[in-house]
């Protein structure tokens, strides 16, 4: 259900975004490609791949710490947000970009509509 969702949610092709899991946070960012171009001016091809760190992160609402990988841009975002818990309830879902994300905020959801 996530999956077909998903696809409607991103823009442009699949194949443009970080496609290796989307079992993390990633917030859309893409594998860019380019050139390395020296003094000489010899161009050669290479990728700049996003940064991935894997962090424990705790959900008040749920009350539980949550492990998982995501971009140290979300990783401050998510400081600027107040927690990850607001990252998720107030960010748009085409800005979530991961199926992981979306799974979360319906928990989220779900837990604060039961409160």
């Amino acid at each position: 259900m996530l999956g077909q969702n998903l696809a409607k949610l991103l823009r442009g092709p699949a194949t443009a975004f970080y496609r290796l899991r989307m079992d993390g946070l990633f917030g859309g960012v893409a594998i860019q490609h380019g050139n390395n171009k020296p003094k000489s001016l010899h161009k050669t091809r290479r990728i700049w791949l996003p940064n991935i760190q894997k962090v424990t992160v705790y959900s008040a609402i749920l009350d539980k710490k949550l492990k998982l990988r995501m971009t140290s841009r979300i990783l401050r975002t998510i400081d600027k947000k107040g927690g990850l818990d607001n990252y998720l309830l107030e960010t748009k879902d085409k800005n979530i970009a991961s199926e992981l994300g979306l799974e979360l905020k319906q928990t989220l959801q779900k837990a604060l509509q039961a409160k």
